[in-house]
């Protein structure tokens, strides 16, 4: 098996509130070995992607995507990855409030991963945040870094 074992971890969340609380979430259980980047809205996750590859930027493995941020939302960000060779295979989970019908297909239907509605109390957000870090980040086999078929 081969779990994400330390690749980058990239977190686009706009509220700081949720972004602590999505971190306390997925170490609750215990460190993590990934490395966690923020951006802080779409553009500056655009930016980031438009870097990948340099030591400020590394590829991540996964990808938690707010949606509903101001300016380029997640949504935009979602069909950037998906559309690009370079980044279509990196997986991305939509962690979100909403719960709309359309968002959850259109998301599913640009190529999410996942889509995950953030629960309101916080209880049920860290168990929501324990299940997706022991799927994503250690049973879910995922693309490594670099070209198909290299390990």
């Amino acid at each position: 098996m081969k779990p994400l074992n330390g690749q980058p971890l990239l977190i686009v969340e706009d509220s700081d509130d949720d972004y602590e609380a999505t971190v306390r979430a997925l170490k609750s259980d215990g460190p993590l070995v990934n490395p966690i980047h923020r951006c802080e809205n779409g553009q500056e996750a655009l930016d980031y992607i438009a870097g990948m590859g340099t030591p400020d930027h590394p590829r991540p493995g996964l990808v938690l995507l707010d949606l509903n941020m101001p300016g380029v939302d997640g949504r935009e960000v979602l069909r950037v990855l998906k559309h690009d060779p370079d980044t279509a295979q990196i997986p991305v989970v939509i962690l979100t409030t909403s719960d709309d019908d359309w968002d959850i297909a259109k998301c599913y239907e640009a190529g999410a991963n996942t889509y995950i509605k953030k629960p309101v109390d916080l209880e049920g957000f860290f168990a929501a945040l324990k299940a997706l870090r022991e799927y994503w980040l250690e049973v879910a086999i995922l693309p490594r870094v670099g070209t198909p078929g290299s390990d």
